[in-house]
């Protein structure tokens, strides 16, 4: 046979014989992600142990002691899940109290009556001891117009309304775009003389649910007492400014007290190959005090338990070490992720990536992750693998809170599931987040991506 000839057939067989080696992988690891969507589906206990968590335990902010009691349900859900260890890591966490119910009022714009309005006190601010706090409010746009009107704000309540950027399609980016009226309103305005603040909530729905969250104080400045404002009331109160001069008053008994020790809560399934090589999935374990906190984040965490459970009730055995972390007080401290980090680099551990569930239990549409152009390019085929379960999208992006320190302080790729986001700011931090607020079929297929792709960076790294 012609030289030639023999080398091109030998090509070509080799060329067939890889596509057909992919093919039978690819059918190989189809079958595999269907036994975990069944298992999940079918025989699932993300939702009921969901609803063991609000029900049960409820509001679980850091310090308090529903959130020592969350910590015994992570303990006893992880076991049953049949994590091959279940253990506890301690952090000391901020201990932040509400104190009882805030409470707000204004009254003229044109001859106006009292008016009561639905707040609630930012998380870690400072209240008023008890006392009411009386002041004309001057209304405020933006930071711009902040500093343009700075003379006029001693002694008077600022109150910030910056509504969300209806035009921004991901809710996401019009949260960061508002969120900094939240985190650093009061100080700038303090900063002036200002003795209190009320924001606009971070929402755009339609209700009137105040939407809580932290601040961060500046040291420089007086701590002056905030209210995050219903978007109805915050509407009202708007319109009542425009008319003419109004007066408000606040009164809060908010205070912070010293630090306290909480904890993660971590299970694993031991790795065959690479037992010293760590993918960890999560969500935090915390929330604030006015609701439940099924989608932020019990939602998360009970997906994170679900991928172990799932994982563990099909046989499969994993390469590498997998861990599901129910991290601490990320919403007014990010304690938990930063001890996690923390103690890993202490050890030396090897870590793959960190994966998290923080942006509530909707339907599945992507995964972000820390990757590079090429690296991320060579992971799309398994696109074909998830879209059955609605994922269509891997994109360049960063991780949720928790995580975020893994890259920073270990160099693992962080990332985080992004479900459809449209309705997650209706129940953000406000009292309305409660498990009827949750669709148990949505929740389960952001399990089921979660699991598929730990178990696809399992199989073949990244």
């Amino acid at each position: 046979m012609d030289p030639k000839l023999l080398k091109g057939n030998l090509l070509l067989f080799f060329l067939v014989a890889i596509g057909f080696s992919a093919a039978a992988q690819t059918a190989e690891d189809s079958i595999l992600i269907r036994r975990l969507a069944d298992t999940i589906l079918t025989d699932g206990r993300a939702y009921g142990n969901l609803k063991l968590l609000t029900k049960n335990v409820g509001a679980r902010l850091s310090g308090s002691a529903g959130y020592y009691k969350a910590e015994k349900w992570g303990q006893m859900v992880l076991t049953e899940a049949a994590a091959d260890a279940v253990w506890m890591q301690e952090c000391m966490v901020p201990h932040w109290v509400r104190g009882g119910k805030d409470e707000a009022t204004f009254a003229g714009g044109g001859g106006a009556a009292s008016a009561g309005l639905d707040v609630l006190a930012l998380g870690n601010s400072q209240g008023t001891d008890g006392k009411v706090v009386k002041a004309p409010i001057v209304l405020i746009h933006n930071f711009d117009e902040l500093e343009r009107r700075k003379d006029e704000l001693k002694g008077k309540i600022v109150f910030y309304n910056y509504p969300f950027n209806p035009l921004f399609v991901e809710t996401f980016q019009a949260y960061g775009d508002a969120v900094r009226y939240r985190g650093g309103g009061a100080s700038r305005a303090s900063k002036y003389g200002a003795v209190g603040v009320l924001v606009r909530s971070m929402s755009s729905t339609v209700g009137n649910e105040p939407h809580t969250g932290a601040l961060n104080y500046s040291d420089s400045f007086p701590k002056i007492p905030v209210f995050a404002v219903g978007l109805r009331d915050a509407d009202k109160l708007a319109a009542a400014i425009e008319k003419g001069g109004v007066t408000g008053t606040m009164k809060s008994n908010a205070h912070m007290l010293p630090d306290t020790a909480a904890h993660n809560v971590i299970g694993e399934l031991k790795g065959t190959e690479f037992p010293n090589e760590y993918i960890t999935v999560g969500g935090h374990l915390d929330s604030w005090d006015p609701a439940e906190g099924a989608q932020d984040d019990g939602a998360g965490c009970v997906q994170s338990i679900e991928v172990l459970r799932a994982l563990k009730a099909i046989g499969y055995k994993p390469r590498h070490t997998i861990r599901a972390v129910l991290f601490a007080n990320e919403e007014n401290g990010g304690r938990g992720g930063r001890k996690y980090a923390e103690a890993a680099k202490e050890k030396g551990e090897k870590h793959i990536i960190g994966l998290e569930s923080d942006n509530g239990g909707f339907t599945p549409r992507g995964f972000t992750l820390s990757l590079s152009d090429e690296k991320l390019a060579a992971i799309q085929p398994w696109l074909k693998l998830l879209r059955p379960y609605g994922v269509y999208e891997l994109v360049k992006g960063g991780g949720g809170s928790d995580v975020n320190p893994m890259g920073r302080q270990l160099g693992a790729a962080v990332g985080e599931l992004r479900p459809d986001s449209q309705r997650y700011f209706e129940y953000h931090h406000a009292r309305n987040d409660v498990l009827e607020n949750v669709n148990k079929r949505e929740l389960e297929m952001g399990a089921v991506n979660m699991a598929a792709l730990i178990y696809l960076i399992d199989k073949y790294g990244l």
